[in-house]
């Protein structure tokens, strides 16, 4: 598969703007640390040249950027999930207590991305845009997508997720009702 390779002209109302941000702007669908990462790891030229973290931009200059290969490497896995809901931008699931989120050093497998990818058969790559701790019961929003990623991600910086917790605890508590603030 050829690499696929995309060009933008910095028009002069944009100088100024730093190169992440201005890449961001014109491909909605990608974040701006994706464009981070792409450019610490050497593949955005501006006119040419290989582009640093901190490169403000001048106006008028032709930027490119390499498509980086989507790393598939996560090895898939049958383990059991539960599918609360399901439809062509996400998924969410019902994550059990003792399952590790994502491959980390000293769990490569086992983990609900190695069930979504089995899951998935080639058809999408789960991106995962939060997390839980491994011995958290919880719902976890899992995008199909590049640009249901960019969406649920930017939703969970914005704060308009509403989350609520249910704490199970053993023992007596003085009171019925009450506020935890940690």
């Amino acid at each position: 598969m050829a690499e696929k390779i995309h060009e933008l002209w910095v028009p002069a109302s944009e100088k100024t703007w730093r190169l992440d941000s201005f890449l961001a702007k014109h491909n909605p669908s990608r974040s701006r640390s994706f464009f981070q990462g792409i450019i610490e790891k050497g593949g955005v030229l501006v006119d040419g040249r290989t582009a640093s973290k901190s490169i403000r931009l001048k106006g008028n200059e032709l930027v490119a950027w390499r498509e980086p290969e989507k790393n598939n490497s996560i090895t898939a896995q049958s383990i059991p999930l539960k599918i609360l809901y399901e439809d062509d931008a996400l998924i969410v699931i019902d994550k059990p207590s003792g399952l590790v989120v994502h491959p980390a050093c000293g769990h490569s497998d086992g983990t609900l991305l190695n069930a979504l990818v089995y899951y998935a058969g080639g058809r999408f790559f789960p991106f995962l845009v939060h997390r839980l701790d491994k011995d958290t019961t919880g719902v976890m929003v899992v995008a199909k997508n590049e640009e249901a990623k960019t969406k649920i991600i930017s939703q969970f910086k914005t704060r308009t997720v509403q989350k609520k917790y249910l704490a199970v605890v053993k023992g007596h508590i003085g009171f019925d009702k009450g506020f935890v603030d940690a």
